[in-house]
């Protein structure tokens, strides 16, 4: 009889702290996705939108935390229509065939900088997926939480764009709103 007690308890214990990570949905107003790329010496920045996902995150308990969201490739913006229309075609993004580029977890961890958490994750772009990992901070708002963070991808590891003036280097910005 005890033993069953205490497989009960182990497992009230297990189903409570899994419950305890805050189940979020990112969303588009309130967030940015930004980036910024340099062409013939100059930055050019653009942004995505059209969020999706789901985010899972409980900082006393990071391994019960996750994070699974995309964003619309074809939502690219650049201020630049015939650059935007480009960047959608097959030699850049192929947002006809790949209409998202994904995030995956695969761990969330405590940095070694206080304030600051550790994300390792699958990143696909178009039909590549490549590991990465970035800092990031979370700030509590009402009924939310905010994502702060920034990694460098090169841009010909997923496939997008050839050897041109752009340079391979491409650095993206994230500041995402979750809501409950």
């Amino acid at each position: 009889m005890k033993k069953g007690k205490y497989l009960f308890a182990a497992g009230a214990l297990l189903l409570a702290l899994a419950a305890k990570a805050q189940q979020l949905m990112p969303v588009d107003q309130g967030s940015t996705v930004e980036f910024v790329i340099s062409n013939l010496g100059f930055d050019v920045t653009g942004k995505l939108n059209g969020l999706n996902g789901k985010v899972l995150f409980d900082e006393k308990n990071l391994s019960a935390s996750s994070f699974a969201v995309t964003v619309n490739a074809a939502s690219i913006d650049t201020d630049n229509g015939t650059r935007d229309k480009h960047l959608r075609g097959e030699d850049y993004f192929d947002v006809k065939t790949y209409p998202q580029i994904k995030i995956q977890s695969v761990k969330v961890a405590k940095s070694v900088t206080p304030g600051y958490y550790v994300v390792f994750a699958r990143l696909t772009i178009k039909e590549t997926t490549k590991d990465i990992s970035f800092p990031f901070t979370v700030t509590a708002e009402a009924g939310a939480y905010r994502f702060k963070g920034e990694f460098n991808i090169k841009r010909r590891d997923f496939g997008v764009g050839g050897k041109n003036t752009i340079s391979n280097d491409l650095k993206v910005k994230l500041n995402v709103l979750a809501k409950k």
